[in-house]
């Protein structure tokens, strides 16, 4: 049996650039490759790789498939696909799929700024390999200008603001991929409609009978094939609540029918639904009701 090949793991944006044959970074924490002014080498396509830093790529027009992270995205007319530190990526051979801009930047980088605090509020980096943010021809200008002025900066000599630019220009790419992530969800309504009405029929049915556990954001997600933080975010722009208070609010639908409708005791109902301790229980059901479960039997009788 042929022996598997480890992950290359690069620690750097100087050694990843080595790897593809790539000239080096002008700055040893943040780089762009445009492809089509950088051809990349593909001697070690097919093999897999760690990176300790962030990526971005920009597809402008390709069409099809691309090999991202332990999947693929499909670029129907040009899109971002966001990847976190220490993911696994697959190198394509394929020649096409290197279309558009790829931003790096390392956590270093922002580390001591506000950004660096708060980048985990961009859900996106850990989204899933079907969830990639598809833009509009307007909205591809704007990012498109928005790499090209990352690239300008990076061109000039470094002073005493060149970091502090370069981070803010990285955060307003952020927050315009969540403002066309937000968009996403509303324009593609009707199929996330679809998703939210599977995903009650799913929490409908778990609760049907006894439960052995609470279902959990990541038992729904996988249930719906997407990733628990898209699903999350999608519900919180459509419904306004997370996936969290959705399963809540089942749970809390099923414990009023069992108060209203048998004789089981409030322990007996809190184990029914999953839950270990009655306290739990009892605490959940009044944070949400405004009444404890014995006080909404009483005022139900």
């Amino acid at each position: 049996m042929k022996a598997l090949q480890q992950p290359v793991i690069f620690k750097t944006i100087s050694e990843l650039m080595r790897g593809m044959e790539m000239p080096p970074p002008l700055h040893p924490l943040v780089a762009v490759v445009n492809y089509d002014a950088q051809k990349i080498s593909l001697e070690n396509a097919g093999r897999s790789f760690l990176i300790d830093f962030y990526k971005i790529s920009f597809k402008q027009s390709f069409r099809g498939q691309v090999k991202y992270g332990q999947g693929f995205y499909d670029f129907e007319e040009g899109g971002l696909a966001f990847l976190a530190p220490n993911q696994l990526v697959t190198m394509t051979g394929d020649e096409t799929s290197y279309e558009g801009y790829t931003l790096y930047f390392h956590t270093d980088l922002i580390r001591n700024y506000p950004l660096g605090s708060n980048i985990d509020q961009y859900g996106f980096f850990s989204y899933g390999v079907s969830e990639a943010l598809f833009l509009s021809d307007k909205e591809k200008k704007i990012i498109s200008g928005l790499f090209e002025n990352i690239i300008t900066e990076l061109d000039n000599n470094t002073d005493a603001f060149s970091q502090d630019v370069l981070v803010s220009q990285i955060e307003l790419l952020l927050n315009h991929s969540n403002r066309f992530y937000n968009r996403q969800f509303l324009t593609r309504k009707a199929v996330h409609n679809d998703l939210i009405s599977q995903m009650h029929s799913f929490l409908i049915k778990r609760f049907a009978g006894h439960l052995d556990s609470i279902p959990t954001v990541q038992e729904v997600a996988d249930y719906l094939n997407v990733s628990p933080r898209y699903l999350t975010d999608m519900l919180k722009t459509l419904t306004g609540q997370s996936t969290q208070q959705h399963i809540h609010d089942k749970l809390i639908e099923k414990a009023k029918l069992l108060l209203a409708t048998t004789s089981m005791n409030i322990a007996e109902i809190a184990y029914q639904l999953g839950f270990e301790h009655p306290q739990s229980f009892n605490k959940l059901f009044k944070r949400s009701t405004a009444i404890s479960p014995s006080g909404f039997r009483r005022s139900f009788n």
